[in-house]
């Protein structure tokens, strides 16, 4: 028999009901018998009864913050921007990770997360709108605006909106497989498994360095000259690190290998150049570090899910 996980998401006035459905839908096994009852889900809320959405219409929630005493997954799916989470919030997803509950913040609910100081220390991630903002707020974690979900095992964020979607999925394919996951995928007509960034809508990230932050100074470096040739010998000498020691913090401060972050920066200059510049493909494909147009083509397609044309034809400047 399959574990059944008991699952408390939070709901709170003015909630949008996308954001709290996610949850409640992925974790309700979306009605198919397949998956139904791998999760028990509660919605809870800091003051039980009715309240409003930010639809128009109200909801009833009937449990408390207790719900967050004994549930295996506790779900903030959301926030209200500018809301200050209060002392007993706080306190109840404090306990709950002590507890060994995981925490997951979905979207603007990451800056409950970080706010509980569950996190502190290492990576979150969030809306690429709001990164900034949190990283003000809260110091004390490493936002991340350029993923889908970042899961550090005991405390699981994700992107907004519809990451909200893959984040949920990936728990399900973590605690119960693949099968399950793609199962429920199926029935809400998702990709199964959606990797890399937070695709066509997140602006390139500024990198900031200073001089005792050599793998910021190695970005920077390379960003200003994505056209040029690298040899991943000749990055990390520049920044005085041997090879084995900047790949390894490379990977330590992104996530990826220096390869594919240069990749992905290549990507998003000629994405840049696209939606900008009246730059043949050819062109941004010199540009951009690619060298041919059809190199451009198959990457930019395998990140983005589209071709420059395509994405140039929704994303231009000026276009409908």
């Amino acid at each position: 028999m399959p574990v059944r996980h008991r699952v408390a998401v939070l709901a709170f006035p003015r909630i949008s009901p996308f954001h709290l459905s996610v949850p409640t839908l992925v974790f309700g096994g979306a009605g198919l018998d397949s998956v139904d009852g791998l999760y028990d889900v509660t919605v809870c809320a800091e003051s039980p009864g009715t309240m409003p959405t930010g639809a128009g219409y109200s909801i009833h929630v009937d449990a408390g913050l207790e719900a967050m005493a004994d549930a295996d997954l506790v779900v903030i799916p959301s926030w209200q921007r500018g809301a200050v989470p209060s002392d007993e919030l706080l306190g109840a997803v404090r306990a709950a990770h002590a507890r060994g509950a995981r925490i997951v913040g979905l979207c603007l609910g990451t800056f409950v997360v970080a706010a509980s100081g569950v996190a502190a220390g290492r990576e979150v991630s969030t809306h690429w709108a709001a990164a900034s903002r949190l990283a003000t707020a809260e110091p004390d974690v490493q936002v991340r605006d350029d993923v889908l979900w970042t899961d550090l095992g005991d405390v699981i964020t994700s992107a907004g909106a519809a990451a909200a979607l893959d984040c949920c999925l990936h728990i399900v394919r973590s605690d119960h497989g693949s099968v399950a996951a793609a199962a429920l995928a199926r029935s809400l007509v998702l990709a199964p498994h959606r990797t890399g960034s937070q695709a066509q809508y997140i602006p390139a990230p500024v990198v900031a360095a200073s001089a005792d932050d050599p793998i910021g100074r190695a970005m920077l470096w390379a960003r200003a000259d994505l056209a040029g040739s690298f040899d991943i010998d000749g990055w990390a000498a520049s920044v005085h690190l041997s090879r084995r020691t900047f790949t390894r913090r490379f990977r330590e401060r992104t996530g990826t290998s220096p390869q594919q972050w240069l990749l992905d920066q290549r990507v998003d200059a000629a994405r840049a150049m696209l939606e900008s510049s009246d730059e043949t493909i050819e062109r941004i494909a010199d540009l951009a570090g690619f060298g041919s147009a059809v190199s451009l083509r198959l990457h930019f397609r395998q990140r983005l899910g589209v071709s420059p044309a395509a994405h140039r034809a929704a994303f231009r400047v000026g276009a409908a």
